[in-house]
């Protein structure tokens, strides 16, 4: 595997060996401004991880979602010259509720894109990877999509319903879409359970730069398709943006067009 990619992987499970797994069941909950949760390992992990990185990394700063928005924007700006980018506890309403799926996140983005991707879900051990043009890994073994079938109806979806309009959802459940659906509720771990072939479909109203920074490239890298919009569903995104994007993917280009074809969008909002 990927030197770096090796060293990332080695400082998230530090990460959640001391910062994460031992406040699970036993740490405070609070409401972060825009109704979102935050709990002590989210800031924790952030700032063991910013340090570790710091000392590895010094000429690379760090945009963790745990950050003030004007300090976010500062760095994305110059995000042209390298910039990692974390979610230090994705899926904090799984954690804070004792549900077992949420991870850290980590992303190097250079020149626009991701290059570097590590994704670790600590109640598993499992450590997703990427490098760009390098294809992706699962604890060092190669991975890939899976499809059962060629048609929608032998896939499974994995569909966040709380982002999407409610008016859409009742067209989205008509036959042929999908054999069955299921959420996460952890964006980071969605692309990466595309990505080694745990379901078929994907679809998502509203995931920032950190939930699909690096999980996005490790799908990609895999072999998914996938598509990113403005949250209206018709401009197609383009360039680093903090704003929340509207995610759809499948695991080929053939089930894309297809699931595209069939949620239709942009999806109907009133």
């Amino acid at each position: 595997m990927n030197p770096e990619l090796t060293l990332l992987a080695r400082l998230l499970r530090e990460t959640a060996a001391t910062e994460i797994m031992p406040r699970w069941h036993r740490t405070r909950v609070d409401s972060k401004a825009d109704g979102s949760l935050v709990t002590a390992a989210d800031l924790a992990a952030q700032t063991h991880l910013a340090a570790a990185l710091a000392r590895a990394f010094p000429a690379i700063p760090l945009l963790g979602e745990e950050m003030r928005e004007s300090e976010q924007e500062r760095l994305l700006a110059a995000a042209e010259r390298g910039v990692w980018v974390l979610d230090p506890l994705d899926g904090t309403s799984n954690y804070a509720s004792g549900y077992p799926g949420f991870s850290i996140s980590l992303a190097l983005i250079e020149q626009g894109q991701a290059v570097l991707g590590a994704i670790l879900d600590p109640v598993r051990d499992e450590c997703f990877t990427a490098a760009r043009g390098q294809g992706a890994c699962l604890n060092g073994e190669p991975i890939r999509p899976f499809a059962s079938g060629p048609e929608l109806g032998d896939c499974l979806a994995m569909i966040d319903l709380k982002r999407l309009p409610p008016q859409s959802l009742v067209a989205l459940f008509r036959p042929g879409g999908f054999r069955s659906q299921r959420n996460l509720g952890s964006v980071a771990l969605d692309w990466c359970w595309l990505a080694s072939g745990r379901f078929q479909l994907y679809l998502h109203g509203g995931q920032r730069l950190w939930d699909y920074a690096a999980g996005r490239l490790i799908a990609d890298e895999a072999g998914a398709a996938s598509r990113q919009y403005r949250r209206d569903g018709v401009t197609p995104s383009a360039g680093l943006t903090l704003e929340s994007q509207l995610a759809i993917a499948a695991a080929n280009e053939d089930l894309l067009e297809r699931w595209l074809t069939f949620v239709d969008l942009p999806l109907k909002a009133a």
